[in-house]
């Protein structure tokens, strides 16, 4: 019985091997479709491209891993870079610019957590709520124009590199190390882990979840704002379209990490993969001159995908726990 359980236990393990094989079939596939894909620039273009999404999954993981969902992260980028754009262009101090941005972002998380909490409002009414909300904030503040006069020296932000690796992508493997030791080594790691579980039995062991969550909503948010802070600084500009459908490819690329839709599992360090993965099919669609309505396409039949198989295996590990 025990052999029998374990030889489960394995496949389940290889099956976690297909979102790494099916990256390094995708590398193969572009590699040999464009002559550009695996160059130097390349290469940095789609390090610089999945700073932003990699930067803002941290905070996603750690609401999918309670159990909720955050639809408002795409608009939240857009509502910063729009606003500290004007900022700039009409000559405020660009530390105080930041700062102005970091409240934003927590601000933000502090609604989302309050109606979540409080006013009992599911996470993803609340979140779709403030995602069309923010984006209608977003075309007011920029007039539905681009916004100029970024300062040159914040440019290295998202443009600055050290040596060949982009400073954007620096920043993106501190946050990741930062999350993995906060997951991993922190009592706050394990309550977001344990209300994802069970949330009932976390709050009857002495924890307050209220707080947890406006914890969690307000990293989300600081962590947006400082994927805005680089995305403005990259584009050198405040564009009204900033952030738009990026929730989708941060979610998308958290799930096909292996963090459970349902809370409660999932790895930090998988979802590491997930990003790269997205990041490599929107560069090479990109270079395949695909159009971008059919890339939307793709992005959203690979989100499909990504739940069916994490609810696939959720099947299967409950049978285990029976067998």
């Amino acid at each position: 019985m025990k052999e029998k359980i374990d030889t489960k236990v394995k496949k389940i393990e290889w099956s976690n091997m297909g979102i790494i094989i099916a990256l390094i079939v995708m590398v193969l596939f572009f590699s040999f479709s464009t002559a550009t894909f695996l160059t130097p620039n390349n290469l940095a273009n789609i390090a610089r491209q999945i700073s932003i999404v990699g930067i803002c999954a941290l905070g996603m993981t750690c609401v999918i891993l309670t159990g909720g969902i955050d639809l408002s992260i795409g608009s939240l980028i857009g509502v910063v870079v729009v606003t500290c754009a004007l900022l700039m262009n009409k000559g405020v101090n660009p530390f105080l610019v930041v700062l102005v941005g970091f409240l934003i972002g927590a601000v933000i998380g502090i609604i989302n957590a309050t109606c979540i909490t409080y006013l009992k409002i599911p996470p993803i009414i609340t979140t779709l709520g403030m995602m069309i909300s923010l984006r209608g904030a977003t075309y007011l503040i920029s007039g539905g124009m681009p916004i100029y006069g970024i300062p040159e020296g914040f440019k290295i932000l998202g443009q600055g590199s050290i040596g060949i690796i982009p400073i954007s992508m620096i920043i993106m493997v501190i946050v990741f190390i930062f999350g993995y030791i906060m997951l991993n080594k922190t009592v706050f790691g394990r309550r977001i882990y344990g209300i994802g579980g069970n949330e009932e039995t976390t709050r009857l062991s002495g924890v307050n979840v209220k707080k947890e969550i406006y914890k969690i909503y307000i990293m989300v948010g600081l962590l947006g704002t400082l994927a805005s802070l680089i995305l403005m600084s990259r584009v050198n500009s405040g564009q009204p379209s900033a952030g738009d459908g990026y929730e989708m490819d941060i979610i998308t690329a958290v799930v096909l990490g292996g963090v459970s839709v349902s809370g409660g599992e999932g790895r930090l360090s998988k979802v590491i993969v997930g990003v790269v993965f997205m990041g490599v099919l929107a560069n090479g669609m990109m270079m395949l001159n695909i159009n971008e309505y059919w890339q939307r396409v793709v992005k959203g039949i690979v989100l499909i995908v990504a739940v069916a198989v994490d609810i696939r295996s959720r099947e299967k590990k409950a049978k285990l726990k029976t067998a």
